[in-house]
């Protein structure tokens, strides 16, 4: 049974609560996929969350997905984890390990590695990478097309840099973030007329790190994990919520955030 838009979009901005309040939910029953460096899952933030862990191996021209419990080698998947744990705390999480030492990674890795959580069919995923590499422009739409089709959420940091990465730039098959220096998560905003079109905290962001301790971070990919921790609040009251009618809901609340500023 659909979810009729008009009562969506009004209980997501608050003005309506028929049977769910996303502000008051926890992520509960909603698994996200972190396609990243892997999740340091003994860490005190995420004990007991993680309910799959598996590392990309290359193999000839196959890219191969082995269960794994090497944790994290970067830091930068626990981290992402952290920040969406304290915004849904009872949300669960499937690490899709693509990066190796220094947060470095292939490509085709990463393409593989999106492609397992689609075809595994989570419902959230979180990207906080990407690539400038052409090569990878239409193999990555492709791949960002089935995930819309599937019913996928898929959020994506922006480029640190001033270059285009993709997939953020995918504005309309995905969610792309960009920092912000707000602290609040719930006052997330956004940039009309922008290709990356979401902004979040993204400026020393305290979360948890590798070797079961916490960091201060700053970087686009520390602002997606909150607009993801967001969705999965909005996916434990509507578990067949289309990436269309996210969106929806995401820039109702960013405009009533900055309609309130404006006050």
């Amino acid at each position: 049974m659909s979810v009729d838009e008009s009562q969506f979009l009004a209980t997501m901005s608050g003005y309506f609560k028929p049977r769910h309040n996303w502000r008051d939910a926890t992520g509960k029953g909603v698994t996200v996929a972190i396609v990243d460096s892997g999740i340091e899952s003994d860490h005190a933030d995420l004990a007991g969350k993680v309910v799959e862990s598996v590392e990309a191996r290359v193999d000839g021209n196959r890219v191969i997905f082995d269960p794994s419990n090497a944790g994290d080698s970067a830091g930068h998947g626990t981290a992402c984890a952290g920040i969406i744990a304290r915004i849904a705390p009872d949300a669960k999480f499937a690490s899709i390990k693509v990066l190796g030492a220094g947060g470095l990674g292939d490509g085709q890795v990463f393409l593989a590695g999106l492609e397992y959580a689609i075809r595994r069919q989570y419902k959230v995923i979180n990207l906080s990478l990407g690539t400038t590499k052409p090569q990878f422009f239409a193999p990555l739409h492709d791949l960002l097309d089935r995930a819309y089709q599937a019913g996928c959420i898929v959020v994506a940091a922006a480029n640190n840099l001033p270059q285009p990465s993709f997939p953020s730039v995918f504005s309309s098959s995905l969610i792309s973030v960009i920092k912000s220096e707000e602290t609040d998560p719930m006052k997330f905003g956004f940039r009309y007329g922008q290709i990356i079109e979401l902004t979040a905290p993204g400026v020393n962001v305290r979360t948890a790190w590798v070797g079961g301790g916490h960091r201060n971070l700053t970087g686009n990919s520390f602002a997606c994990p909150h607009i993801t921790g967001i969705v999965a609040r909005f996916v434990e009251g509507y578990p067949n919520l289309t990436p269309f009618q996210v969106k929806s809901a995401l820039y109702a609340i960013a405009r009533e955030n900055q309609g309130r500023e404006n006050l």
